[in-house]
């Protein structure tokens, strides 16, 4: 792709950026966040219909939302970082967006089982470029005292993207069908790539941090002093810290993808709620919840920082805390309103761990490796939560239907508990030895 004005490195102008700008750049990224989960997650409101059509199983519906989008999203989300971490990250956002678009479009045109596992793996290869790029160009436009705020602003475009796909995704699969819910989720991505593109300017690495800033890496000039790819990951590797917390945070994803991709099928099938009341219902309530719990999670730990650093793991750990008890609601109430209300704060505290977890990862590393880090996190977290978050919960529900039949994902979800309580060990553990490993991290 040519290079457009805005790839300019701007060495000077870019640290004269109006702060208007700075937050033109994260609603931009934050929309474009949306779309990614909007293509994500739209599978999940529209798997009842998709799996009537082609005949499918609960494991299959788990791996299509799981395993199937995961299994290159996190290996190929590696080395598309580094290439951010050294080159011009808008241009590898928004040619990911567009690439991830498209294969949502292709989703729709799917006949069976197989082509659908396909296009749900080209889904996953094109957001393998998103995330930790622009991880990295948050990072590089925010301070780092408001660096979880803004994140968390961004990582809001989860459950935008949640209420969208759901209400959206499950209004025109009522009257239009699952098939037209994919092309109109996927093409307005592809529009809204080539905005990316030539709207938004890449940032000099490190401009925000503490430090002197080289921009050589904004340009084709040198780059002797750029990180080697095993210095990026003996840094990371050798604090406890980030192993701990990103452990967390796969296992915290485990059971939140292992019970919100298959909360549409919970309430159609244990409450008999039909698919588009069902789609209002959450996208309202996991949208709204995990759009306020996220925002929140990264504001208030920002707000704590200065009585103690390790507010950034102790915010998520206390949301997890309070999680457990709306939850088993959720899981075993004969109420359909009830469960539904108890979405709302599930959706909530679930979502309260993402903008801390990034800001912890980012401030362990420097400038240089933040695309890197992020992506080694999203590999730790998605590996485990959303690659076996919905297959194990999946599976464990097509073994309990001779026993309970359409009540089998009820206890299917009960499973997830365990996960969730090895996550907030690790919290703890993560926070026990985050003053050391800040103090010893080395930001070059």
């Amino acid at each position: 792709m040519p290079k457009s004005q805005s790839d300019a490195p701007l060495d000077g102008a870019v640290q004269d950026i109006s702060s208007n700008y700075k937050w033109y750049v994260l609603i931009m990224l934050t929309i474009m966040y949306t779309f990614n989960f909007i293509d994500r997650q739209i599978l999940v409101i529209l798997q009842e219909p998709i799996k009537a059509e082609l005949g499918l199983s609960d494991t299959q519906l788990g791996l299509l939302t799981g395993l199937a989008f995961a299994a290159l999203y996190v290996t190929l989300g590696i080395p598309i970082a580094r290439y951010a971490d050294l080159n011009n990250r808008k241009n590898v956002v928004a040619v990911s967006l567009a690439v991830w678009s498209a294969m949502t479009v292709l989703c729709g045109r799917a006949m069976n089982f197989t082509q659908l596992f396909m296009a749900r793996i080209g889904v996953g290869i094109g957001e393998a470029g998103g995330s930790p790029p622009a991880h990295s160009i948050i990072s590089d436009y925010f301070p780092p005292e408001k660096r979880a705020t803004a994140l968390s602003i961004y990582s809001t475009g989860i459950y935008i993207g949640i209420f969208l796909g759901y209400i959206v995704g499950g209004v025109i699969a009522k009257y239009y069908g699952w098939r037209v819910a994919f092309y109109a989720m996927g093409i307005p991505g592809v529009l809204f790539a080539l905005w990316i593109y030539f709207t938004i300017k890449e940032p000099i690495k490190g401009q925000m941090d503490l430090q002197p800033i080289d921009t050589t890496a904004n340009d084709s000039g040198s780059r002797d002093n750029d990180p080697k790819l095993r210095e990026v990951i003996s840094n990371l590797l050798g604090k406890k810290t980030f192993i701990y917390a990103a452990l967390a945070a796969g296992f915290h994803t485990f059971t939140s993808y292992g019970v919100g991709n298959f909360l549409p099928s919970f309430l159609q099938r244990v409450h008999d709620i039909d698919i588009a009341t069902a789609a209002i219902v959450l996208g309202l309530t996991t949208g709204a919840g995990g759009f306020i719990g996220t925002f929140l999670g990264g504001y208030i730990a920002d707000k704590l920082r200065d009585r103690d650093m390790r507010w950034y793991l102790w915010v998520p750990l206390i949301a997890g805390f309070l999680n457990i008890i709306p939850s088993l609601i959720l899981f075993l109430t004969e109420n359909g309103q009830l469960a539904m209300i108890m979405t709302f704060f599930t959706g909530s505290l679930t979502a309260f761990f993402l903008g801390p977890t990034i800001a912890v990862t980012h401030s362990l590393v420097g400038p240089k490796m933040r695309a890197f880090a992020s992506a080694i996190l999203f590999f730790i977290l998605n590996l485990i939560g959303l690659g076996f978050g919905p297959l194990v919960v999946g599976l464990v529900s097509d073994a309990l239907i001779p026993t309970y039949g359409d009540e089998s994902l009820r206890y299917a979800f009960l499973t997830t508990l365990i996960a969730a309580t090895i996550s907030m060990v690790f919290t703890f553990l993560a926070a026990k030895n985050y003053k050391k490993d800040l103090a010893e991290a080395t930001l070059s």
